[in-house]
């Protein structure tokens, strides 16, 4: 049996007292839990790392993703996205066990829900992108979800339909504030701006810049990381992540500029080296037209 450190915890959900029952042959644990699965049904949660309040963001968890319930106690669930396997806590007020199977997503970089099929109507909950409803009916101007609720036809799409050009999604946010572990134009980070922007145009993609690093797209050489680029190639530092929207720019979600914000490869590489990181990666996906209209592999 493999001693529990190996795996990384941010996607094994094991602790002290407890462990997925897939983790059985994998990690020693007083206890098993084969989980129970839950929707969420707040428009964005913070997942966290400890059971508390104050506790700091690992990710959002958006409305209508469905995640695995492990354990319950004093108002909070011990989880497991089932989007990006992360592992985490958030207030189990959030979550329903009455699960709605999603026919669409939210396509838009955010939306609003209604009572009625009327922008004049008292908006009910703001929904972000990637956001998953199930819908029950689209007019031409609004669609009915399953639960009576509306929301605008024009800012959603069909689950299986995907923006064509990734890039030009993570580009849709510029301006949005930097905040740590968010993923919504409310907030989001470098690493969550690439996983909103990737989900959106149908790829997997996992949470962190060190795993995106390591399982997003192909490694090319970073003896001279500057020439070279294309638009959509993905440039790595320790910690951070940044989306060349041509051959000299990118695009990043950044605690310098305290927002998503567009600048010059060369800048963001001499800012970023003077703290004593250098360039660790460059990776290229598969050609955008290759990618456009495809759903998650």
């Amino acid at each position: 049996m493999a001693s529990a450190p190996t795996l990384d915890p941010r996607r094994n959900a094991w602790r002290g007292d407890l462990a997925a029952e897939a983790l059985r042959d994998k990690v020693a644990a007083p206890r098993y839990a084969a989980g129970e699965r839950f929707q969420t049904i707040e428009p964005s949660v913070p997942l966290r790392g400890a059971p508390d309040p104050w506790a700091g963001w690992f990710t959002e968890v958006l409305f209508g993703e469905l995640l695995t319930v492990y354990d319950e106690c004093e108002g909070w669930s011990w989880v497991q996205l089932a989007g990006d396997g992360y592992v985490g806590y958030l207030p189990t007020a959030a979550l329903s066990r009455s699960v709605l199977e999603a026919t669409h997503r939210v396509s838009a970089p955010g939306t609003w829900l209604y009572p009625t099929a009327n922008i004049k109507a008292c908006p009910l909950l703001h929904l972000s992108m990637n956001a998953l409803l199930s819908v029950a009916e689209a007019g031409e101007t609004f669609a009915r979800l399953r639960d009576g609720r509306w929301v605008p036809t024009a800012h959603i799409a069909a689950r299986e339909r995907f923006a064509p050009d990734f890039v030009a999604v993570a580009e849709a946010f510029l301006g949005a504030p930097y905040v740590w572990g968010g993923k919504t134009r409310l907030g989001l980070d470098c690493s969550g701006l690439l996983q909103v922007a990737l989900n959106a145009a149908g790829m997997t993609c996992p949470r962190d810049s060190d795993m995106q690093e390591a399982e997003v797209g192909e490694r090319l050489p970073v003896a001279d990381a500057l020439p070279g680029r294309v638009r959509g190639d993905l440039v790595f530092w320790k910690a951070h992540v940044g989306i060349m929207i041509d051959a000299e720019r990118l695009v990043h979600a950044n605690a310098f500029h305290m927002a998503v914000a567009i600048e010059p490869l060369r800048v963001a590489a001499a800012r970023i080296a003077a703290t004593g990181s250098a360039i660790t990666a460059v990776k290229r996906l598969r050609p955008l037209s290759a990618i456009a209209g495809q759903g998650p592999h």
